[in-house]
C-alpha cells in the first residue's frame, strides 16, 4: 500500500488502513440494515461522515439514515407507522444508543395511538373502521329533495 504520493506505507499505517476498512464496512452495512427495513419511511439514503486514511482514500466511520418518525393520520396508521420505525431502528446486528432511543420513542408513539382507539366510543370504533377499510361509512340521515 501507498500513499497519496506513492511512497510505501508504514506497518502502522497499513494496520490504520485496515481498521477504517473494516469499520467503513461496518458502519455501511448498518446503516444498509436501517434502509432496507424503513418500508419507505425513509427520506432519502444513507448520509456519512468520512474520515482520511494514510491511503488518500475516504472511509464512512459514521452514519445516519433520516425516517420519518411523524405521527399518522389516524391512531391506526400511527401504529403502522411505529412499528415500522422499531423494525428500521432495531434492524442491525448491534444497534446504538441512538437507535434504541429512536425505538423506544416509536414505542410510545405506539402506545399513545393504542390508547386513543382504547378510548372511542363504540359509534367512533366503527367510523374508524368504515375509514380505515376504505367504505364509505353510511348515513342514518334521510334527505329529502
Amino acid at each position: 500500500m501507498t500513499d497519496p504520493t506513492g511512497k510505501p506505507l508504514s506497518q502502522e499505517q497499513v494496520a490504520q488502513v485496515r481498521q477504517l476498512a473494516a469499520r467503513d464496512a461496518e458502519v455501511r452495512q448498518h446503516e444498509q440494515a436501517h434502509l432496507a427495513a424503513s418500508g419507505g419511511l425513509a427520506k432519502g439514503g444513507a448520509s456519512y461522515s468520512m474520515q482520511k486514511g494514510p491511503d488518500g482514500k475516504q472511509y464512512a466511520v459514521g452514519g445516519e439514515v433520516s425516517i420519518d418518525v411523524s405521527p399518522g393520520k389516524s391512531p391506526e396508521e400511527t401504529i403502522r407507522k411505529a412499528r415500522i420505525i422499531q423494525a428500521a431502528a432495531l434492524a442491525p446486528a448491534d444497534p446504538s444508543g441512538q437507535d434504541r432511543s429512536v425505538a423506544a420513542a416509536a414505542q410510545a408513539m405506539e402506545l399513545q395511538a393504542q390508547s386513543e382507539i382504547a378510548s372511542r366510543n363504540p359509534q367512533q370504533q366503527k367510523l374508524a373502521e368504515a375509514y380505515s377499510s376504505n367504505e364509505v361509512p353510511r348515513s342514518n340521515v334521510a334527505v329529502d329533495a
